[in-house]
């Protein structure tokens, strides 16, 4: 499957950004989705991950709630909500897709994903 990321930018701190990440490919079959964040001379962090149907998602600790995974199997289509920006959420973003078995959990490890997207810059300024 093939990723394409979209919707990052440049935003001050307070404020809200959407992005999304549109599969495509044969087939779309990926059983889970996550996105993770980079900064330059760092490891790559995972942030969330949404299950195949939507039901259930995984965030990291460090959001603390601001953030919102989502998914529209109708367009094959990722969303991550992003509120309450802060400057330490600027990084590039990449969405990932996992086509393995096994438990949410699992999508925060990146070595586990199949399948990544180009990544979008996310800039948050004070």
């Amino acid at each position: 499957v093939q990723l394409q990321a979209s919707g990052g930018g440049s935003v001050q701190v307070g404020g809200s950004l959407s992005l999304s990440c549109v599969a495509s490919g044969p087939p779309y079959s990926a059983p889970g989705m996550g996105w993770f964040r980079q900064n330059p001379g760092k490891e790559r962090e995972f942030v969330a991950a949404v299950s195949s149907n939507g039901a259930r998602t995984l965030y990291a600790d460090s959001l603390e709630g601001r953030f919102t995974v989502s998914r529209d199997s109708a367009k094959n289509t990722v969303y991550l909500q992003m509120n309450s920006l802060k400057p330490e959420d600027t990084a590039v973003y990449y969405c990932a897709a996992y086509a393995g078995p096994g438990t949410m959990a699992i999508m925060q490890h990146e070595w586990r994903m199949t399948s990544w997207g180009q990544g979008t810059q996310v800039t948050v300024s004070s």
